[in-house]
């Protein structure tokens, strides 16, 4: 979807040099995009709280004004490209993630890299970012190698498990499933027999349906939206955990030229943000649950000796990342450090310490 949102008070036709100087207010043209559609809360709420935000804050100091176009869903550019757009200067302000952009956001990760985790989405976001500000020099080593600055507006989706066709309760149920995912869930699949299969939410309903794959992993907010349940009606409760998916990140090039009352607005914007997702995500989880047991769906709770024997069992998936995040120069150790410390302190400690082997 693009759009355009005007906050000019003039026609076009006028110039901003015809204003008196008491009046004279300079006006920025952005563009703020995403691969995702306005249906991904982290879009929706893009335009629905961060721009307000940034906006009103703007506002109070009178000397700057922006006009946006907003251009989500894919229309500016694809999924996965988002980095990239920013840097070249497609786009101006974008989601920074890691998720479908491993090569150039790939420490953004770290909850991917360690999963069976908590499945309070605000824990791990509060998390992550503490460990992301936490070590020294990394913010500002991300914003040098990828050209993005890092605002914060951290979110992270309400909890990953199984929707399948048939229920789920031990390793050898999953035996020979095949199961569709994004890249970095797969790897969680190891020692269980099952096949991962790449897919997302574009496909999930009619892939499931045709037999390309039995299932797949996902989160309640995008599951029941998209209709999963009619297809796979066994929410498999394999708990792996609340994923963060990134934050918002404006182009370093238009970051540098801010003044430090717009770097303020766009701060707030973030905060605002992440507060305005969090709290619909918790509605519409509650919401989303009621619908899928309404419509058929089932919740199934894996047996914790099982779910134990499958984390214990499975290659350690720190490993992969961590080496990728080593040979960029990454000071990934003290970030893992920080993150799993942090969410001990908060009363979380995970079912396997994979920074102890």
């Amino acid at each position: 979807m693009n759009r355009i949102i005007t906050t000019l008070a003039l026609s076009g036709g006028v110039a901003l040099a015809a204003l008196s100087p008491a009046m004279a207010q300079e006006t920025l043209r952005l563009t703020i995009a995403s691969g995702h559609p306005e249906v991904f809360l982290w879009v929706k709420h893009m335009h629905e709280t961060f721009i307000p935000t940034v906006n009103a804050a703007l506002a109070e100091k009178g000397d700057l004004q922006i006009e946006w176009t907003e251009a989500y869903g894919g229309t500016l550019m694809k999924l996965g490209s988002e980095a990239e757009a920013l840097e070249t200067g497609i786009a101006d302000v974008a989601m920074a993630s890691g998720v479908f952009d491993p090569a150039g956001m790939g420490i953004l990760n770290i909850t991917y890299a360690m999963p069976f985790g908590p499945i309070d989405p605000e824990m791990v976001t509060s998390a992550v970012e503490d460990a992301l500000y936490g070590t020294e020099g990394l913010i500002d080593q991300l914003t040098d190698e990828t050209g993005v600055v890092y605002i914060g507006g951290g979110v992270a989706i309400d909890g990953y498990n199984i929707a399948a066709k048939r229920p789920i309760r031990t390793r050898a149920d999953m035996d020979g499933m095949r199961i569709g995912g994004a890249g970095p869930n797969l790897a969680w699949l190891n020692s269980t027999g099952a096949v991962g299969v790449q897919g997302s939410y574009v496909t999930f309903y009619n892939d499931i349906s045709t037999g390309v794959y039995d299932g797949n992993i996902g989160w309640m907010t995008a599951n029941v939206p998209a209709r999963i349940y009619e297809v796979a009606p066994y929410w498999n409760r394999t708990d792996f955990g609340a994923m963060y998916i990134g934050g918002l990140g404006v182009a370093e090039r238009l970051w540098e030229e801010f003044s430090d009352d717009t770097k303020d607005a766009f701060r707030k914007g973030a905060e605002a943000y992440s507060k305005a997702f969090f709290e619909e995500q918790s509605a519409k989880y509650a919401a989303n649950e009621k619908t899928m047991l309404e419509g058929g769906g089932e919740e199934i709770m894996m047996e914790p000796a099982e779910r134990q024997a499958w984390i214990d069992d499975m290659d350690n998936p720190v490993t992969a990342w961590r080496e990728a995040a080593l040979a960029r120069g990454e000071p990934v150790d003290e970030m893992l450090e920080i993150y799993r410390d942090t969410l001990a302190e908060d009363g979380f400690t995970f079912p396997r310490d994979y920074l102890a082997e």
